[in-house]
């Protein structure tokens, strides 16, 4: 059976139990860390796992009046979703008066002149969302929430009093539980043996591991939903602070100043109001003798898969600590410290100011330096309050007015047959832009457009989500020096929806309010439909190859199955080696993995037995052959490799090797051209977009026999986003079929399921896997 989510350890009807008996908070003493957990948050060697830092914030909000505790979700696994509410009594006793004030400053259109401008101002306070633990390996986010949850529960000092009278904490302890729980239960169990600050061997988000703060305009995870549906689009914060973890040999701790580029429809007020509290951070930390911040550096602002707020009137602060081994402190050799995006490590300079020296590195710094990033931005917020009301007012008034390089709308012409239109609709809702339909048909210039087709006017608050979301990427041409070589891009350079998801966008410049509108439509169900021919008695046998080191590309594909419930196994190491697939598949699965890894996996003596090894030549010989015996073999990506070498094809990679001066695409979509007559483009057309990134491949054929369903058209390949050295991949096959002894094998360049938003693509990794089953 496929891989399923699990009955929660702490159900959540167990947790609202818990919190309505609560109550009103009780005059009672705020119990410490240590006195709950038995130790110090932030200890060497220690980490308190989500059951435990549940069941203290639950205590934190019976114990102090500045706390409230919500249950805002279930995790994929079924664990409760937190959020705390943390400010002053005084606040809490206006809370829905402050929400509102604050909703009205989100639509300009709800403020009754200037006179009424002032008057929210004058009573609204600064809404501040920390989020913490993402990514679960980044251990001290999810102690440090705790600790910062306790001192601002607790403490009385002037500037935790200032805080909590000017600002409304939103605080999402962990955005994902379930990750927490586990790493946190790894580490612990393994402490003092030889596997001693290793990972949990398999992805720390159920679907999606690492890439789960990537899901920040897709929103396909519970996680994200919950932090959209009921802390982003509840409050509009002003500032979203993300508390991440980097690599260990460069600076301590990152903030904004983000590197360049900013993503066009980010506005000119944001940028500005982050890099000064980015670099006030900086200073914060620096003046405290904190050595090691740096700002302008590594990390870019381009992708709206990582800034939601960018999008919604507020600032994201990202911040990146230095990491250890897990909760195990590591010496730092001063002369392994180096070079990183933008500055030197090794040395000084503007926006590395206190060098770090090296030393030994632990936990107690990891979460002491996070935590007084937090209050250093809790500090800002509450000391320019009216600052961050008013910008955020100015902006979204800006948004309101339209911007000159915006459109007056876009009109997607309605298709109740097309899935990826539904989605994007979906994404578009849940973000809170305003999206209406047309009550009767209409011409724009020579153009008729439907009753029903879908208007997104321009003239709104979250116009700028729209538009990055519907627009081609042009990412800029940006040079190490002038004449000099390119910047390469810190992540992925494109996102356009209309042609990740095949549908039709169409901008236009002038809107007249006619043809009258519907009201903004609810947010719609997605529509996974899952081809017939993959579904009931008759529908093909399929095996996912889960390996120890399953890449992010596999969770995302079960993710996909699992939404269409399509029937399949996870396959593991010893079904493999143990032969006679055909008796039970008729289709073998390998997303985006390394043939090193698939056939010798996980090294022996660096993890426990029961997760070392690969295929092995007994699994690779069982793989030859199922094929042989008339078995489908589907590979994607890096798989292909294995199964090239696997099979001894007469093809080869035509991007491997090539030095990244001469070939980079990190990640844009593509044309492709189909040959629409071969089953698995059927009903596709003769093109399409896909995606491609570091991964992927185009192809040398040299045999006649090996059919080529998809090539790179013949020119620039890419469509949006950017890439350097097209000539590359410019015309070459890039989806191929070679037919083995009874059986075939479908080789995937480029990645059919990019993050679950290729939804376009989606039918071509569909119809691979359409095989007749043995009768």
């Amino acid at each position: 059976m496929a891989d399923r989510p699990l009955r929660a350890l702490l159900s959540f009807a167990a947790l609202a139990v818990l919190i309505a008996a609560a109550g009103p908070a009780r005059a009672q003493t705020v119990p410490t860390p240590r006195e709950h957990f038995g130790f110090d948050l932030g200890a060497d060697r220690k980490l308190a796992d989500w059951t435990a830092l549940t069941a203290y914030y639950e205590k934190l909000a019976r114990a102090s009046g500045r706390v409230k505790l919500d249950t805002i979700g279930t995790t994929t696994m079924g664990r409760p979703f937190l959020m705390l509410t943390i400010t002053s009594p005084e606040n809490h006793a206006r809370l829905a008066e402050l929400q509102d004030i604050q909703l009205r400053l989100a639509d300009p259109r709800r403020v009754a002149g200037d006179a009424g401008l002032q008057q929210l101002l004058d009573r609204g306070r600064t809404v501040v969302l920390i989020t913490h633990a993402i990514h679960s390996t980044e251990v001290g986010s999810a102690q440090a929430a705790a600790r910062l949850a306790w001192k601002l529960a607790s403490l009385n000092d002037e500037r935790t009093r200032e805080i909590l009278d000017n600002v409304i904490l939103l605080q999402v302890p962990s955005l994902n539980p379930d990750g927490t729980q586990w790493v946190n239960e790894w580490y612990n169990t393994h402490v003092g043996t030889d596997y001693e600050g290793t990972a949990p061997p398999w992805l720390y988000q159920f679907y999606t591991g690492h890439d789960n703060n990537r899901d920040w305009y897709a929103f396909t995870q519970k996680e994200t939903q919950a932090t959209i549906e009921r802390a982003h689009n509840a409050w509009h914060p002003h500032i979203v602070h993300d508390i991440h973890q980097m690599g260990g040999s460069g600076a301590r701790i990152f903030f904004p100043p983000y590197m360049d580029p900013i993503e066009p429809n980010v506005d000119p007020a944001i940028v500005s109001a982050l890099n000064q509290l980015g670099a006030w951070m900086a200073a914060d930390l620096t003046a405290q003798g904190r050595p090691g911040a740096v700002i302008n550096a590594i990390y870019d602002a381009f992708a709206p898969a990582r800034a939601y707020q960018h999008y919604h009137g507020g600032v994201r602060i990202l911040s990146e600590t230095a990491s250890a081994r897990l909760a195990t402190p590591v010496t730092v050799d001063s002369t392994s410290l180096g070079g990183g995006r933008e500055y030197d490590a090794a040395q000084r300079s503007w926006n590395y100011p206190l060098r770090y020296e090296g030393g030994e590195w632990g936990l107690p710094d990891i979460v002491d330096y996070q935590e007084a990033g937090a209050l250093a931005l809790l500090a800002n917020a509450a000391k320019n309050r009216r600052f961050w009301l008013e910008n955020f007012f100015r902006i979204n008034q800006r948004a309101v007015n339209g911007w000159p390089r915006w459109p007056a709308a876009w009109l997607l012409p309605a298709d109740s047959t097309n899935p990826g239109l539904t989605f994007a609709l979906r994404i578009l809702t849940m973000a809170d832009v305003e999206v209406q339909r047309a009550q009767q048909a209409f011409n724009i210039g020579e153009r008729e457009f439907a009753a029903g087709t879908y208007v997104i006017p321009m003239k709104q608050p979250y116009a700028s989500f729209a538009q990055t979301m519907l627009e081609v990427q042009q990412y800029p041409d940006l040079r190490e020096f002038p004449g000099g070589p390119p910047k390469r891009p810190y992540d992925v350079t494109a996102h356009t929806l209309p042609l990740l998801m095949n549908f039709e966008a169409v901008p236009v410049d002038q809107w007249d309010g006619a043809p009258r509108l519907s009201d903004p439509i609810p947010v719609p169900e997605p529509a996974f439909r899952l081809p017939a021919v993959l579904a009931g008695r008759n529908a093909p046998r399929i095996g996912y190859y889960k390996s120890w080191q399953e890449p992010m590309e596999g969770g995302w594909t079960r993710w996909v199955f699992d939404m269409h419930g399509l029937a399949y196994d996870t396959v593991k190491n010893e079904r493999l080696r143990a032969g006679n697939l055909r008796r039970d598949y008729d289709v073998l699965l390998f997303q985006s993995q390394a043939a090193q890894s698939i056939r010798t996996g996980i090294e022996e003596g660096t993890y426990p037995d029961a997760y070392t090894g690969g295929l092995g030549d007994e699994g690779v010989a069982a793989v030859r052959a199922f094929v042989e015996q008339g078995g489908r073999l589907v590979a994607i990506e890096e798989a292909t490799d294995f199964a090239i070498e696997t099979f001894q094809l007469d093809v080869s990679s035509a991007v491997i090797g090539l030095r990244p001066q001469d070939f980079y695409v990190p990640g844009s979509i593509v044309k492709l051209e189909l040959d629409a007559e071969h089953a698995v483009a059927a009903a596709l057309g003769d093109s399409i977009h896909g995606w491609y990134w570091d991964s992927s491949r185009s192809f040398n054929v040299r045999d006649a026999n090996i059919h080529v369903i998809a090539q790179y058209v013949n020119q620039n390949p890419v469509v949006s986003g950017w890439i350097l050295g097209p000539e590359r991949i410019a015309g070459r096959p890039a989806l191929l079929e070679a037919r083995v002894g009874q059986g075939s094998i479908i080789l995937f360049g480029f990645q059919p399921n990019y993050r679950g938003h290729s939804v376009g693509t989606w039918p071509l990794l569909f119809n691979a896997m359409t095989v007749p089953r043995r009768r």
